[in-house]
């Protein structure tokens, strides 16, 4: 349900390269699993983890913490994307995830990632951001990562 405009830019920064954009990460851990340190890098960021930050919730940040970042963003642009598709411009789109690290199989995983959205959006209906916000859920890339997999991802919409 992309927008015919939405579209255009999709398949041009797509298809003009012939490749989709791979983004590259680095993690570099040294140690034990509870005694022993890594550090985040991507663009822009560096930032120590630990075993604390991930399991004991200590300062810090965690790669749920990251899974969170992208499905939200991802989210919130694909969102727009939808609703620029209907010819709207959203004023605002502010979305947090809640990621969940539990327990699969007798080990970690993430089994949970709860979305809150908020949208100001003049002339957007309730019903079709209703339906918009859902397909945004299910569509955007990030979100297909995690289809079929361990986590459900959980959508809280609401409309200003």
């Amino acid at each position: 349900m992309i927008g015919p405009r939405d579209k255009q830019l999709y398949n041009f920064a797509t298809k003009k390269n012939k490749i989709m954009t791979i983004r590259k990460v680095k993690s570099v851990w040294k140690g034990t699993l509870k005694e022993g340190s890594g550090t985040m890098g991507f663009t822009g960021y560096e930032g120590p983890f630990t075993f604390a930050t991930r399991f004991e919730n200590a300062k810090g940040t965690n790669p749920e913490e990251l899974v969170g970042a992208a499905q939200s963003g991802c989210y919130s642009m694909f969102l727009s994307a939808l609703i620029s598709g209907e010819g709207l411009n959203p004023k605002s789109i502010e979305t947090e995830a809640a990621v969940t690290l539990g327990e699969v199989d007798g080990g970690p995983a993430i089994t949970n990632i709860k979305l809150s959205t908020v949208v100001k959006c003049d002339g957007l209906s309730q019903e079709k951001f209703a339906e918009l916000s859902v397909a945004a859920k299910e569509k955007c890339p990030i979100s297909r990562l995690y289809a079929g997999g361990t986590a459900t991802i959980d959508l809280e919409a609401k409309l200003t």
